[in-house]
């Protein structure tokens, strides 16, 4: 993903960048002192690299929700982005390494650093890419459940809440492809790191009764599979924001 060159996402970027590049902040405190790097695999020049693509998809992702919202007469109240290290004790609980998430009760995203650099890195070795759309992916999903909370659209089923994020974050990517700052690459590096965050396959018992509840559960708990992530990513590309929430048609 090129780095934005519309004025507006810039300057929200730089801005972004200082809250991304902050120390964990009040928000957010460590349970243990995890090492510099949980593993040898990434540099910190790897996680500064991504830290600063981060920042400025962070910046566009603001402006063309600020965008939508307007023209639903409504007003986006842009979600903070913090990043920690390892498991972190904060005001949404505990979060744990390797993970993103949207905390909708201070309206902020956090993210753990290494293990987006790590993801970028990955699909970068595994593809031949840069692999950025890998780690921006990730915060656009993230953003995509501030999108939904902020118009009233969560459902009571966690899937359906991770579906409608994976296909806003393909309506960023489209709009990312329209205004130019998709590279070639991208689209397969946002599969890649869907793909890495799918569910498990369900482990089935061989009883009938049991593995009904098993794959029940699993159908309305989790992200999806990586070909349910994959589509619901697409019908947002493909779509745009529309295709995820009515309230945009």
């Amino acid at each position: 993903m090129r780095l934005f060159t519309v004025r507006s996402a810039r300057h929200a970027g730089l801005a972004a960048l200082l809250v991304v590049s902050s120390a964990l902040s009040a928000h957010a405190t460590p349970i243990r002192t995890p090492p510099a790097l949980a593993s040898a695999d990434v540099t910190e020049t790897d996680v500064t690299a991504s830290n600063q693509k981060i920042a400025m998809a962070y910046g566009a992702l603001i402006s063309m929700w600020s965008a939508d919202f307007r023209r639903l007469g409504a007003r986006f109240v842009a979600p903070g982005i913090v990043r920690y290290r390892g498991n972190v004790r904060s005001e949404c609980g505990i979060l744990p390494a390797s993970n993103a998430q949207y905390c909708p009760e201070l309206n902020t995203i956090y993210f753990d650093e290494v293990f987006v650099a790590r993801q970028a890195k990955a699909a970068a070795a595994e593809l031949g890419t840069d692999g950025d759309m890998a780690a921006v992916g990730i915060i656009a999903h993230e953003m995509g459940h501030a999108v939904a909370i902020q118009l009233g659209q969560s459902s009571r089923i966690p899937y359906e809440n991770e579906a409608t994020a994976d296909c806003l974050a393909g309506a960023f990517a489209q709009r990312s492809a329209r205004d130019g700052n998709l590279e070639k690459g991208d689209l397969e590096e946002a599969f890649f790191g869907l793909a890495a965050a799918g569910d498990p396959t369900p482990q089935f018992t061989g009883y009938q009764q049991i593995d009904n509840r098993i794959a029940r559960r699993a159908a309305i708990m989790g992200h999806g599979t990586r070909e349910q992530r994959q589509g619901n990513f697409s019908a947002g590309y493909e779509g745009g924001a529309p295709a995820c929430l009515s309230v945009f048609r």
